[in-house]
């Protein structure tokens, strides 16, 4: 769904829908539904005691109405919740609910703003933007029917306040299109987003920014650095693999002596090689480079609003097959930084790919590193599909992350990294092993293995395998099966946070 976002006064604006928000209970209305109401002589209210009008969380009631400087003939009354849980994420899920409600005939929503709600109007424009555009997402791309796929809708926000809101809603329109980016990334079939195609959409992407760069290397350039780790996953595929690198170069860097690097696990098809994985659901492990999918449409997002931090993103992209030139359990891998890994399982190929990933990275510069993958089932089973799991060597930045997190609405939940950990992937013939037939802390053991591979500085992981690819809706403004482009808000705002902007 492409949207434009404009901010007008009530009086300068005309809509076919505007949406109020509605607090529960929502007798007696209150804030702007009650303003509303007092315009159209008590027929909100009438229609709250015939409970059609309901402020519980999702729903939704679009009534038409006839009143004198109304420049609408309906009105979407959007249930926010119980007030003292009202949060940005409650505002994004109404304005989701009501994206999807209007979507037949509202080419043009008004939303109301309220003061009332005691959330910050800029916060308020963020989650409203968000919500729709995420909200109103449909992943069918490949249906026949599909031409109506993506409307041009256009949403106003209505206040009487003096805030300057223009900004802070292009931006969050901005990065809400690169993160829909991503999930069209997560959802596109197999057959379609090889590792080759992946990286020639980091190259449309750079073709489109100056301050963007990008390179893709294959596997004879891989061979030569030494990437024994990512070029044995790859070496059962037809398909070639990439490292594809992105270099982000700020106008006017905020730091000069750090340089973001952003590490993303893209498998693009995940089979579980030689240990394969079970029939059932595996078409969804298409979705198992939602990690660097995400990485890519961030650095996107990061040259589009202009971001002064210096970013450096390198993912490894590849599939992971069966077949006579795969790689196999017992298997002895050499990694780029020269620890040997006796190979396991090849279903926990994703801690391979992001070894030479991560190693790459910060030979390239990289000060502070995070990483992004779909690792562990065990991490969906841990946290569900709404938090991701992070660990960090350093406690600053994974609390820079965390706070990054509850403010861009792609939550984290740290989890601990502990040195008696180790002895998870210990090795009787090499430096270490890939995974370990106890079934004990498969997340933080993969964390462990990772950290072999960081160098010096802050490093922290987020294992993404809940929130990045739904096989059901979460029932907030997510409601979608497939992608959710999870991490892409994450990084510009960490980013902004870095650059104290």
């Amino acid at each position: 769904m492409q949207v434009a976002v404009e901010v007008a006064r009530p009086e300068a604006a005309e809509a076919d829908v505007v949406a109020v928000p509605v607090v529960d209970p929502p007798s007696p209305l209150a804030g702007q539904a009650a303003e509303l109401d007092r315009r159209l002589d008590g027929q909100l209210s009438r229609l709250v005691d015939e409970g059609e009008i309901r402020g519980r969380l999702d729903h939704v009631a679009v009534v038409h109405v006839n009143a004198d400087g109304l420049p609408a003939r309906r009105v979407a009354l959007a249930g926010v919740g119980p007030r003292e849980a009202i949060d940005a994420d409650t505002l994004r899920t109404a304005a989701g609910a009501v994206a999807r409600a209007t979507r037949d005939f509202g080419r043009t929503v008004a939303w109301m703003l309220d003061d009332d709600l005691a959330l910050p109007l800029p916060e308020q424009t963020r989650a409203v933007v968000e919500g729709t555009m995420l909200g109103g997402y449909d992943p069918g791309l490949w249906k026949t029917d599909g031409s109506d796929r993506r409307p041009s809708r256009r949403l106003v926000l209505w206040s009487d306040g003096d805030f300057d809101l223009a900004r802070p809603a292009e931006r969050a329109r901005r990065v809400a299109d690169w993160t829909n980016r991503a999930r069209d990334l997560s959802n596109m079939p197999p057959n379609e987003l090889t590792p080759e195609r992946l990286a020639a959409r980091a190259s449309e992407i750079g073709e489109q920014f100056h301050t963007l760069t990008v390179e893709a290397l294959g596997p004879d350039e891989m061979r030569e650095l030494g990437m024994g780790s990512l070029g044995a996953v790859a070496q059962g595929s037809h398909n070639p693999p990439r490292l594809i690198v992105m270099r982000y170069e700020a106008p006017s860097p905020a730091r000069d002596n750090l340089v973001l690097g952003l590490v993303g696990k893209a498998v693009t098809f995940d089979t579980g090689g030689i240990s394969l994985k079970p029939a059932l659901y595996m078409e969804d492990m298409k979705g198992d480079m939602s990690g660097g999918g995400a990485v890519v449409e961030a650095m996107g997002a990061l040259a589009d609003v202009e971001c002064p931090i210096n970013a450096i993103a390198v993912v490894g992209a590849t599939e992971n097959m069966p077949g006579g030139g795969a790689y196999r359990p017992g298997d002895i891998l050499t990694a780029m930084n020269g620890k040997t890994i006796e190979v396991i399982n090849t279903d926990a190929e994703g801690r391979l790919v992001l070894a030479d990933a991560l190693w790459y990275a910060r030979q390239q510069g990289a000060t502070h590193l995070l990483d992004l993958a779909t690792l562990t089932g065990a991490m969906e089973l841990a946290l569900g599909d709404l938090y991701s799991g992070l660990f960090a060597n350093d406690d600053e930045w994974g609390e820079q992350i965390v706070a990054a997190g509850e403010a861009s609405g792609d939550h984290v939940w740290r989890f601990p990294l502990h040195p008696r950990y180790r002895r998870y992937i210990d090795s009787h013939f090499a430096d270490m092993k890939n995974s370990s037939i106890l079934r004990q802390g498969s997340p933080v053991l993969a964390a462990e293995f990772l950290r072999e591979f960081t160098g010096e500085g802050p490093w922290a992981h987020l294992d993404i395998a809940g929130p990045a690819f739904f096989r059901y809706s979460r029932g907030d403004y997510l409601t979608q099966r497939g992608g959710t482009g999870f991490g892409v808000r994450l990084i510009v705002e960490l980013a902004d946070r870095l650059s104290g902007r």
